[in-house]
């Protein structure tokens, strides 16, 4: 009978030991979906940085087609409204022009050929927060 006495609290000790491994696992496993959520989010940040940026080459690309020659300072674009109202965009570009030869085509205006070096730039958020994202995106037309 003593020995049985002795091997009474056994099956509780296995048993916190069980409970206390469980919760750990649980836990492990909540900050690692919290985790993952927050790089998707990330993620899609990005993406719509990147599109938002995109859409400021093609604002300038429309620009030049509307007046060549011309170079354009850093400029705010306006809310771009959709799911990329949130981003603060900003474009600029730098022209310039070699003489034009007869074979160059329609890229001639007044004798030159005109070439632009665009910059756009999409920023989410405030710089050194969490969910800060900025896109830069360089073109040559």
């Amino acid at each position: 009978m003593k020995n049985r006495h002795v091997q009474r609290g056994f099956s509780l000790v296995s048993a916190i030991f069980l409970l206390v491994v469980l919760a750990g696992l649980g836990a492990a496993m909540a900050t690692f979906s919290t985790s993952q959520n927050r790089n998707l989010a990330m993620d899609v940040l990005g993406s719509r940085a990147y599109q938002a940026a995109q859409a400021g080459v093609e604002w300038a690309a429309f620009n030049i087609a509307s007046s060549p020659g011309a170079a354009l300072p850093v400029q705010a674009l306006g809310a771009l409204g959709g799911d990329l109202g949130d981003f603060a965009v900003t474009v600029a570009y730098t022209a310039a022009s070699s003489p034009a030869s007869t074979d160059e085509g329609t890229d001639v205006v007044g004798g030159y050929v005109w070439s632009y070096d665009i910059t756009a730039s999409a920023v989410y958020g405030t710089t050194g927060t969490a969910g800060y994202v900025e896109r830069v995106i360089k073109a040559k037309l």
